[in-house]
């Protein structure tokens, strides 16, 4: 295969097919210079980092109508941004988002580094995001490799060398391939490949432009590559989360530590979560009743089954952690995933409660008249 050729045609067809995102500058644009924003760049790298493009989406352009500028993202609250960002899971990326906008303000003058090198030193790039912005919004030849990449290039090359062991051979491959021109361009092309042509499941190897460079579809394997060393099973781990509701309808949250899962986010109040059985941690003396489901959620490194308990509590009720917010300002969809599916149930066990508590009065039966006996004639 001859690279440069192979980079060509790429190229080529992703300036016919190219996805339309809302942090991408159109193919037209960029072969005349324009560059795109550095700032939706990152944005959009770091909100795709293990989440798929439609979920992305209408985030970044929440995220970008709220705040257009790095410097606007890096004067606002964190509480803003954490509830911003509630949904989209892997939480310890909205906290870096936030350091990093404050060092590029303070430490690089509002503007992001252009090398490669210096946006490894921002909190939360690593060094798939570092080549990408330093490709994409500067044009530097950077070598970009995500899982996208991955596939393209084990494929490409009908490896089956299992991941992650074979990363190191993707990585010389992909910088073979890369061209000193159009470096952003390729990157984001070889991406959509992956996205749109050589995607993991029946990849539509009649229309790819890579179609005769192919060793694994001409071998046959491109539907079975590329293998993965099989994971270990996943721990599973039990919790408690608790919804206090007071008199005036007010609902009882937390904000999370700063460090460990879901941190900084609001959420139920609940104990830890542990491998054996969960550790009963009330967040104020009440009654408490258990929700007849229980929740369930899957991070990354384990399972979570979390029992949800719900009060009602009277007015001046002072917990011991935690803040009443009124219940309009309180919904499931500005909370972390799970936290949104503990205060359904909660709320759900709540209002069946109260209806057992205060059943609707029995609505009157309708009396029959008995018709009148006839009585027979001759």
């Amino acid at each position: 295969m001859r690279e440069a050729s192979a980079a060509s045609r790429l190229i080529s067809w992703y300036d016919d097919h190219a996805r339309v995102l809302p942090w991408r500058i159109p193919p037209d644009r960029s072969r005349a210079g324009e560059r795109p924003d550095p700032y939706h760049i990152w944005l959009s790298e770091v909100m795709l980092q293990q989440t798929t493009v439609a979920a992305v989406t209408p985030y970044f352009l929440t995220f970008t109508r709220t705040w257009p500028t790095v410097q606007a993202l890096a004067g606002a609250a964190d509480a803003d941004v954490m509830a911003a960002w509630a949904g989209l899971g892997y939480y310890a990326r909205a906290r870096n988002l936030l350091k990093c906008a404050r060092q590029v303000r303070d430490q690089h003058g509002g503007r992001f580094p252009t090398s490669e090198v210096e946006l490894l030193t921002l909190p939360g790039i690593g060094p798939y995001t570092a080549a990408a912005i330093a490709a994409i919004a500067s044009g530097a030849r950077t070598v970009v490799v995500d899982g996208n990449v991955e596939r393209v290039m084990l494929r490409l090359h009908n490896c089956a060398d299992p991941l992650p062991g074979s990363k190191p051979k993707v990585r010389s491959w992909a910088d073979a391939i890369t061209p000193d021109q159009r470096a952003g361009d390729y990157a984001q092309a070889v991406m959509d490949l992956g996205a749109t042509i050589c995607t993991p499941r029946a990849p539509a190897c009649g229309i790819c432009p890579w179609l005769d460079d192919c060793a694994s579809r001409k071998a046959g394997t491109a539907a079975s590559l590329p293998r993965k060393t099989p994971k270990e099973a996943k721990p599973q781990r039990y919790g408690i989360a608790y919804l206090a509701r007071r008199a005036d309808g007010a609902l009882l949250l937390e904000t999370r530590p700063e460090k460990g899962l879901l941190g900084g986010m609001l959420g139920l109040p609940g104990g830890p979560w542990t491998e054996t059985t969960a550790t009963e941690r009330p967040p104020v003396l009440a009654r408490w009743w258990a929700a007849s489901v229980e929740v369930r959620h899957t991070f990354t490194h384990f399972h979570l089954v979390l029992g949800v308990r719900v009060a009602d509590v009277p007015m001046g009720t002072i917990p011991d952690v935690g803040v009443f917010h009124a219940a309009q300002d309180v919904s499931a969809e500005n909370l972390p995933t799970v936290m949104g599916k503990a205060l359904r149930a909660g709320l759900h066990a709540l209002e069946a409660r109260t209806e057992q508590q205060n059943p609707a009065p029995d609505r009157p039966v309708p009396s029959r008249a008995r018709p009148a006996r006839r009585t027979a004639t001759r």
